[in-house]
C-alpha cells in the first residue's frame, strides 16, 4: 500500500560477488549543505583526456552532487588517462595549481573511474563521495503468477543504476528493502506464503530467515543505525501500529496504539527518535515517538499536507517526505520541524550516506523510474541503466 508499505532470496553467485565487492560503508558526516534558500553554488568543472566510457562515468558522478561539467569558464580542471588503470589529476583552472594527481589501480574501469569522482568530491565539496556506494529497490519485471499477482522482486545495484542484480526470485509481491546498516543484510516484505511477511536475508552467506509473520499486516521495516533493532508496521493487534523488536525478533513491543493507520517508519541518527507516518488527525501527517516508547509527538511541516514516507538525513539536520496529493512531490525540512520546501516531483525519498542527495521515484506514465536528486543545485539525473517499473528505493549506509 501506498501509505504504508515501504522482498526468497535465491542467492547466486554473482550477487555474493557483487556485494563482497562493495566498498565499507560510508560514515555519516556533517555536510554542511544549507538547502533552505539554495545559498549553495554550482562549481563549473572540465573534463579532458578521459575515453568516453570514463568520461561519462565521471559526467555523471559529479552532475548529481552539483558539479556544472563541461562548462566553458571552469574553476576547476580534471584531466587524465586510461592505460591500464585509470590517471586523474585535478588542477585550479585559474592558477594551474594541482591539487592532486592519482593513479587507480586495480578492479574494473568504472570502480576506478568511481574512486576518482570521489576524490575530486572530497577535495573540493569536503564531503564523502557517494559514487561507490550501492542501492536496493522494489522492481516490477512485468507479468503475473499464478495467483494472478503482478509480480515484484527485489533489486540491487551501483548508485547510478550499473550491475543491477535481482536479489529475489519469489515470483509474488516482494517489497520495501530495509539495509541493516555497515552490514551485507536486508529486510524486506514477501506475500510469497500468502500473507505479507517480513525477511532478513543475508546477502553473504544466502541465508534468508523469516524474522515476522502475523495474521493481517507485516510490512514497512526499517532498522536502527546500530544495527539492532527493528521498527515495523503490525497489525496484530488491530490496527496497523508500530511495533519495535531486536533484529533477531526477540523483544516484541508495541510503540503506537492510535486507531488509525501508522506507516513508513524511519529512524533518527543518533537512533533515539522514529519518524513515521499516521492518520491519527484524520490526514497522513508526521509524527515521532521515542525508540523507548512514550507519547506521539506531530512534526509541524509548515502547513504542508498529506505527508507520508519520511525518511531522516544521516547527519540528522533534514527530514525528506513525499505530499501525497495531486502531483506527488518531495519537500526538505529541518528534523525538528518547521517550514517544508519543495525540491521535485516524486515519491519514496532516501539519502545518500553524505546526506546530500536523494534517491526517488519518478513516474513516467504507468512506470516508475530511480532518479537523483543534489538537493542544493536541484541537479536530477535518471538511473536509466535500470530496466523494469522500480521503487522504494533505499540507500545503503
Amino acid at each position: 500500500m501506498k501509505f504504508g508499505c515501504r522482498f526468497r532470496c535465491s542467492p547466486r553467485s554473482a550477487v555474493v560477488a557483487l556485494w563482497l565487492a562493495c566498498s565499507s560503508a560510508l560514515s555519516a558526516q556533517d555536510s554542511a549543505v544549507e538547502i533552505r534558500g539554495q545559498t549553495v553554488r554550482t562549481i563549473p568543472i572540465a573534463l579532458s583526456g578521459f575515453p568516453d566510457e570514463v568520461r561519462k562515468i565521471l559526467e555523471f558522478d559529479l552532475y548529481v552532487v552539483g558539479f556544472e561539467v563541461a562548462s566553458a569558464k571552469p574553476q576547476y580542471r580534471l584531466t587524465g588517462t586510461v592505460q591500464g588503470e585509470v590517471r586523474g589529476t585535478l588542477a585550479d583552472a585559474n592558477t594551474q595549481t594541482a591539487l592532486f594527481s592519482r593513479a587507480y589501480p586495480g578492479g574494473t574501469t568504472r570502480a576506478q573511474a568511481h574512486a576518482l569522482a570521489n576524490d575530486v568530491v572530497k577535495t573540493l565539496l569536503q564531503l564523502p563521495g557517494i559514487a561507490q556506494t550501492k542501492i536496493a529497490f522494489r522492481n516490477l519485471p512485468g507479468g503475473r503468477n499464478a495467483k494472478g499477482e503482478t509480480i515484484s522482486e527485489v533489486w540491487a545495484s551501483d548508485y547510478d543504476g550499473a550491475n543491477g542484480v535481482a536479489l529475489t526470485a519469489d515470483n509474488s509481491i516482494s517489497f520495501g528493502p530495509s539495509w541493516v546498516p555497515g552490514q551485507l543484510k536486508l529486510f524486506y516484505t514477501s506475500f510469497r506464503a500468502a500473507r505479507p511477511e517480513i525477511y532478513l536475508q543475508d546477502l553473504r552467506s544466502g541465508d534468508r530467515t523469516r524474522i515476522f509473520s502475523f495474521p493481517g499486516t507485516s510490512s514497512s521495516p526499517a532498522v536502527s543505525p546500530d544495527g539492532r533493532q527493528v521498527v515495523m508496521v503490525l497489525s496484530r493487534s488491530g490496527s496497523p501500529d508500530l511495533w519495535i523488536a531486536n533484529v533477531d525478533g526477540s523483544g516484541l513491543k508495541q510503540l503506537t496504539t492510535t486507531k488509525e493507520l501508522e506507516a513508513s517508519p524511519c529512524w533518527s541518527p543518533d537512533g533515539r527518535t522514529i519518524c513515521f507516518t499516521s492518520a491519527d488527525s484524520g490526514r497522513p501527517t508526521l509524527y515521532t515517538i521515542p525508540a523507548t516508547g512514550g507519547a506521539m509527538k506531530r512534526l509541524n511541516t509548515g502547513g504542508v499536507t498529506q505527508c507520508t514516507e519520511p525518511d531522516w538525513s544521516p547527519d540528522g539536520k533534514w527530514i525528506a517526505f513525499t505530499r501525497a496529493a495531486g502531483e506527488f512531490t518531495l519537500y526538505v525540512m529541518p528534523a525538528g520541524g518547521g517550514s517544508a520546501e519543495a525540491v521535485v516531483a516524486g515519491e519514496d525519498p532516501s539519502w545518500s550516506p553524505n546526506s546530500r542527495t536523494l534517491i526517488f521515484t519518478r513516474r513516467a506514465g504507468a512506470e516508475r523510474r530511480l532518479s537523483l536528486l543534489d538537493v542544493p543545485s536541484r541537479h536530477v539525473k535518471d538511473l536509466s541503466r535500470i530496466s523494469g517499473s522500480c521503487s522504494q528505493p533505499s540507500w545503503a549506509r
